[in-house]
């Protein structure tokens, strides 16, 4: 995920911070509870495209997590 990208990316729901999960392929917003799919390298930033986060998602222990990524 190219990381100027994702520094100007906002959740549209919550406007909150969003983390590059490798493992899964998605943006995920803790603030909101959403994870946003990405598709042939492009972010769907979609509520209705979206998917809640388990609670270990949400509470950040999900593995392969990072804003650095």
């Amino acid at each position: 995920m190219d990381q100027e990208l994702l520094a100007m990316l906002v959740c549209p729901e919550s406007g909150g911070k969003l983390e590059y999960n490798r493992d899964s392929g998605e943006l995920l917003c803790r603030e909101s509870g959403l994870a946003y799919p990405i598709t042939d390298g492009i972010p769907v930033m979609l509520v209705s495209r979206a998917r809640r986060l388990s609670v270990e998602e949400a509470l950040g222990k999900a593995q392969g997590t990072s804003a650095a990524s």
